[in-house]
Protein backbone atom coordinates (compact mmCIF):
# COMPACT_ATOMS: atom_id res chain seq x y z
CA UNK A 1 0.00 0.00 0.00
CA UNK A 2 1.32 3.41 -0.93
CA UNK A 3 0.86 6.20 1.57
CA UNK A 4 1.35 9.77 0.44
CA UNK A 5 1.72 11.24 -2.98
CA UNK A 6 4.16 10.49 -5.74
CA UNK A 7 4.28 11.08 -9.46
CA UNK A 8 5.82 9.02 -12.19
CA UNK A 9 5.63 9.48 -15.93
CA UNK A 10 4.65 6.35 -17.83
CA UNK A 11 3.57 5.69 -21.40
CA UNK A 12 0.82 3.27 -20.43
CA UNK A 13 -1.22 2.69 -17.28
CA UNK A 14 -3.05 -0.63 -17.17
CA UNK A 15 -5.89 -1.11 -14.70
CA UNK A 16 -6.23 -4.75 -13.77
CA UNK A 17 -3.59 -7.47 -13.61
CA UNK A 18 -5.75 -10.31 -14.88
CA UNK A 19 -4.97 -12.40 -17.97
CA UNK A 20 -5.57 -9.45 -20.31
CA UNK A 21 -3.82 -6.83 -18.20
CA UNK A 22 -0.53 -8.54 -17.57
CA UNK A 23 -0.25 -9.78 -21.17
CA UNK A 24 -0.88 -6.23 -22.41
CA UNK A 25 1.80 -4.93 -20.03
CA UNK A 26 4.34 -7.48 -21.24
CA UNK A 27 3.64 -6.69 -24.90
CA UNK A 28 3.82 -2.93 -24.34
CA UNK A 29 7.16 -3.36 -22.53
CA UNK A 30 8.45 -5.47 -25.43
CA UNK A 31 7.56 -2.57 -27.72
CA UNK A 32 9.63 -0.21 -25.56
CA UNK A 33 6.87 1.45 -23.57
CA UNK A 34 7.11 2.38 -19.91
CA UNK A 35 4.24 0.51 -18.23
CA UNK A 36 2.58 0.53 -14.82
CA UNK A 37 0.00 -2.09 -13.82
CA UNK A 38 -2.45 -1.33 -11.01
CA UNK A 39 -4.58 -3.96 -9.32
CA UNK A 40 -5.99 -4.37 -5.83
CA UNK A 41 -5.16 -8.09 -5.79
CA UNK A 42 -2.39 -10.38 -7.00
CA UNK A 43 -0.99 -10.55 -10.52
CA UNK A 44 -2.93 -12.96 -12.71
CA UNK A 45 -6.39 -12.26 -11.37
CA UNK A 46 -8.99 -14.78 -10.26
CA UNK A 47 -8.62 -17.00 -13.33
CA UNK A 48 -4.94 -17.82 -12.82
CA UNK A 49 -4.88 -17.86 -9.01
CA UNK A 50 -8.18 -19.35 -7.86
CA UNK A 51 -10.45 -19.98 -10.83
CA UNK A 52 -9.88 -21.56 -14.22
CA UNK A 53 -6.29 -22.76 -14.06
CA UNK A 54 -6.29 -24.30 -10.53
CA UNK A 55 -9.63 -25.98 -11.26
CA UNK A 56 -8.30 -27.53 -14.47
CA UNK A 57 -5.18 -28.74 -12.68
CA UNK A 58 -7.24 -30.42 -9.94
CA UNK A 59 -9.61 -32.03 -12.46
CA UNK A 60 -6.67 -33.34 -14.48
CA UNK A 61 -4.98 -34.73 -11.36
CA UNK A 62 -8.22 -36.47 -10.35
CA UNK A 63 -8.50 -38.12 -13.77
CA UNK A 64 -4.90 -39.35 -13.58
CA UNK A 65 -5.51 -40.71 -10.07
CA UNK A 66 -8.42 -42.85 -11.24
Amino acid sequence: MVVGEFTEDVDLLILGAGPGGYVAAIRAAQLGKSVTVVDKAELGGVCLNRGCIPSKALISAAHHYE
